[in-house]
């Protein structure tokens, strides 16, 4: 499992483009910029150099990224990133577990997760002490469904605790010696 960051992040909502009017790569009369720099072929070394210092400099440069992996969007340089560099980061993304995206879930903000991250946020909203009308709420799944994971993380810590409790269970005693490996036998 691939866990990022806890930090909080402006994470963009379903179907929020607004920040795409905060990047840097928008041509506007007083920056203009060639879009066709950020599609730029493997040996065009100059207009990948170009394209990434741009994003250097881009406050919404994370949102980007993260609007490219969402959307399979595995063409041009978006985020800082080549395909090529956006490659690995495609494959795992399902694994991807950032904590703020579950923590800006369970306050309510209509995010996009991971499959990951859809399964912590469960455990997240139950800690936070939510409903279960709250948890179907936030993953858009019903009542009985919620009723079902709060079910299951119960039932998880509860295993969880006893499994504690049985492994701090002292080893019986032996008369005061301790055993070692060599008094017991050899297998044949």
């Amino acid at each position: 499992m691939t866990t990022t960051t806890i930090s909080p992040a402006r994470h963009r909502s379903l179907g929020d483009h607004t920040w795409q009017d905060q990047a840097v790569c928008q041509s506007t009369e007083y920056n203009p910029v060639d879009p066709e720099i950020f599609f730029p072929e493997p040996d065009e070394t100059d207009k990948i150099t170009t394209a990434k210092s741009l994003c250097g400099q881009c406050p919404v440069r994370r949102t980007c990224l993260d609007a490219a992996l969402e959307g399979g969007d595995t063409y041009g340089i978006r985020g800082g990133m080549t395909e090529e560099e956006r490659a690995p980061l495609h494959e795992k993304l399902a694994d991807r577990l950032d904590y703020s995206r579950v923590n800006a879930t369970v306050a309510g903000r209509d995010v996009h997760l991971t499959k990951a991250e859809r399964r912590a946020v469960p455990l997240a909203a139950y800690q936070h002490g939510l409903s279960e009308q709250r948890l179907a709420w936030l993953l858009k799944v019903s009542g009985e469904h919620a009723q079902k994971k709060y079910r299951e993380i119960r039932r998880a810590l509860r295993n969880r605790s006893l499994a504690q409790t049985t492994n701090t269970t002292p080893p019986p005693e032996t008369g005061g010696e301790r055993l070692s490996r060599d008094d017991f036998g050899t297998v044949a």
